[in-house]
């Protein structure tokens, strides 16, 4: 786990639309001269890939680009926070920078990549 944590400030509930989330790919496919291709594990423990969007206020989101360019080093860094499908604690780093979009002159809605580390 990481040392540090999603802002207790930040909303801790993403929104259904943009939502996806990845299995990871532990599979080592080999191609045979006749036949089916054999398939086994590669390895045990994998990264999965997840993309959500949050709804957050103008006031939020200062909070949340200090979070991500400050404290994380430009999302270089990991964090632990909740599943948002799970509610299981687990440890993410971002997989690109985020996206803002202001939705009404109050909300933007932030769109993140992430990994789940195992």
């Amino acid at each position: 786990m990481a040392t540090i944590v999603w802002p207790a400030d930040l909303p801790q509930e993403v929104l259904f639309d943009g939502y996806d989330e990845q299995l990871p790919n532990v599979m080592l496919r080999t191609t045979m001269d006749a036949g089916p291709a054999k398939v086994r594990r590669r390895f045990t423990a994998a990264i999965r890939t997840i993309s959500f969007n949050i709804e957050m206020t103008r006031a939020q989101v200062v909070l949340f680009e200090t979070f991500f360019n400050d404290t994380l080093k430009g999302g270089s860094l990991a964090f632990d926070w909740v599943h948002p499908r799970t509610q299981a604690a687990c440890t993410y780093r971002f997989t690109q920078p985020p996206g803002i979009q202001l939705v009404t002159g109050a909300l933007c809605k932030v769109a993140c990549k992430m990994e789940i580390l195992p």
